[in-house]
């Protein structure tokens, strides 16, 4: 029996971390008056040991946190800055006590800052912005949801302390990560290989504080960078797995160290304790282990199983799964805050199209769980066979470079102009994203299997430098001006010229893989040919959508808010006057002067008379 009585609102979201959090204080800043209610059996005031796994973000989930929540300021003062991934891979792997690694650095400032993160502080932290903006927090647990058909109200049921509460709402987020609330009831969660791309992992991590970074670097790098390697998010690979090296604290020098583990090369029962997991370091990468030995320990866990995704991610029945609730599939990349950013904004979309009772709500419903299905499959898509070839650092080092062109040439620039929330284009993007990702993508990781398994050096690619491909591309260039001229509105950002030119490097990339691995018969192939023609020819494709796109925002301005200051600037008049302050000051008393100029200036004036010409 409950002895609380109803309460009913707008949109109820379960879960009160990252997910839920951010999707919260979307909704607050984009839909005027709406009525939000979050739902999580933590305390609010989150301790140092926390669960969390994915404490760093890349491009797309940091440019969201800053700029589409307004966190910037809180951001620098609160989390340590983030200079891009460094990959290591041990040169010899019985000698892992020094740094004698091959490397590939950041080398320099990137053009989007990212961060990393302390995840239990910045969960603390948000849910009290959320409070004081409005939503109401139930710090209890789910114990049950209804989810009612179309726009029937749904009902949550949830126990706070020894009391139950019924909480309605026409909307229901699930945010709750691996409890699957609403993946367990509609049966829309999916587990195992044959579901994810074949991957099959684990994964251990400890987080430990006051450690000596110096192990790792001493900081001085005057001909290499120009940036802070430490504050990088750090890879260190071998066969069978990957680690991360994350500080997400400047003050008490904390680090986040964890092993990603293919159970096919590395058992679970190899590493699933603290003890084996730090003997596992000692053996394979024994700098890492003398980093973390060097401070404290904060706390150890392990998850057995880590990869899943969802049939569905946004219902026609107004529920929804988001983060982790919705798919992870591996921390590489630091993809799992991003790909919670495209869901957010679509279900703050959707939701607000359907409160406003717009005619199309259905049809974004519908087009934006299509986008997220696809995105989160290609990113799925990009940890397919690490088993085989993360301990490669000839063929990593070129798989890297090639998804970092597709993530700087597409899809950073396709999230910047919200193209994801334009369901005319989501239609014609999915069909050559679909694709690529799934058949080009899919023949090189095959050719990469068959270049480890032959033991070739076909070189190393460095994602950083623009001396390796053609003229002076880099895979962190951009195509358009979105950040110079601050193309931030909707639809300004031509993601066309990303879409062109990143598929014509595609296919010089390609030709070149195919010469250095296989030689004139791997560059005459049918299949290889195939390939290189089809992306020469989307690329002249996509050509003419551009110029169709660069027709239709003919006149329109790149940045509306210049577009007004240059407007304003029309009439302005410089005016060589001051306003009379200082006749106000000397018309004072001589005893009163000091005290007016602690209030005009809020401090104490020079104490002149103590100064003499000689200082």
């Amino acid at each position: 029996m409950y002895s609380i009585q109803t309460q009913q609102y707008d949109v109820v979201i379960m879960g009160a971390g990252f997910a839920g959090n951010c999707q919260a204080r979307h909704l607050l800043l984009n839909i005027p008056n709406i009525k939000v209610a979050l739902i999580d059996p933590r305390p609010e005031d989150r301790t140092e040991k926390d669960l969390k796994l994915g404490e760093s973000t890349v491009e797309i989930a940091a440019l969201f946190i800053c700029k589409e929540l307004g966190l910037y300021e809180y951001m620098i003062e609160n989390h340590p800055p983030k200079f891009g991934l460094n990959f290591h891979w041990p040169k010899d792997p019985a000698k892992t006590e020094t740094t004698d690694y091959y490397h590939i650095w950041t080398n320099r400032q990137p053009p989007m800052t990212s961060t990393q993160l302390n995840r239990a502080k910045f969960e603390r932290d948000l849910l009290k912005m959320n409070k004081e903006m409005g939503a109401v927090f139930y710090n209890g647990r789910v114990v049950d949801v209804e989810l009612t058909p179309g726009d029937a109200l749904k009902t949550v049921k949830v126990k706070v302390g020894s009391e139950f509460v019924e909480i309605k709402a026409k909307h229901v987020v699930d945010a709750a990560g691996r409890n699957f609330i609403i993946g367990r009831k509609t049966d829309n969660i999916l587990f195992g290989p044959d579901n994810v791309c074949g991957i099959k992992t684990g994964s251990a991590w400890v987080r430990v504080k006051n450690v000596d970074r110096t192990i790792f670097h001493n900081g001085y790098d005057p001909t290499g960078a120009s940036c802070s390697h430490y504050y990088a998010t750090n890879h260190w690979f071998g066969h069978g797995h990957w680690l991360w090296m994350i500080p997400t604290d400047t003050q008490s020098m904390e680090l986040s160290i964890g092993v990603i583990q293919h159970h096919d090369v590395i058992p679970a029962q190899s590493i699933n304790t603290q003890e084996k997991f730090y003997a596992f370091l000692k053996a394979n990468h024994n700098v890492l282990y003398q980093l973390i030995t060097s401070g404290e320990n904060i706390d150890f866990h392990y998850w057995p199983r880590l990869a899943h995704t969802s049939k569905m991610m946004f219902s026609p029945d107004n529920w929804y799964v988001i983060g982790d609730a919705a798919c992870i599939f591996d921390a590489f990349y630091s993809m799992g805050t991003s790909m919670t950013t495209f869901a957010v904004e679509s279900v703050t979309e959707i939701i607000r199209a359907k409160l406003a009772g717009e005619a199309d709500a259905e049809a974004k419903r519908s087009a934006y769980n299509s986008f997220n299905l696809i995105q989160t499959r290609g990113i799925n898509q990009l940890m397919r066979d690490h088993a085989k070839q993360l301990g490669n650092a000839s063929v990593m080092s070129w798989r890297i470079y090639f998804e970092y062109m597709l993530w700087f040439g597409i899809v950073v620039p396709l999230y910047v102009g919200k193209w994801h929330l334009n369901v005319m284009f989501i239609d014609s993007f999915m069909k050559v994203y679909r694709d690529t990702v799934d058949g080009l993508f899919v023949d090189v990781y095959k050719q990469f299997n068959q270049l480890v398994e032959r033991g070739a050096n076909i070189g190393f690619m460095d994602c950083y430098r623009a001396d390796q491909l053609l003229g002076d591309y880099n895979p962190l260039m951009h195509f358009d001006h979105f950040l110079e001229n601050a193309k931030f509105e909707p639809w300004r950002c031509n993601i066309f010229a990303g879409l062109k030119y990143t598929h014509f490097y595609f296919a010089i990339w390609y030709m070149m893989l195919q010469w250095k691995g296989f030689g004139l018969a791997g560059v005459l192939a049918p299949r290889h040919l195939y390939h290189f023609f089809r992306l020469l020819g989307l690329a002249g494709y996509i050509s003419i959508s551009e110029l169709i796109y660069l027709h239709k925002i003919k006149g329109l301005p790149t940045n509306s808010q210049v577009a007004k200051m240059r407007q304003d600037f029309i009439s302005y008049r410089h005016r060589s006057e001051l306003q009379p302050w200082a006749e106000d000051i000397a018309n004072l008393p001589v005893h009163n002067q000091k005290s007016a100029y602690q209030q005009l200036n809020g401090q104490d004036l020079p104490q002149v008379q103590e100064l003499s010409v000689s200082g």
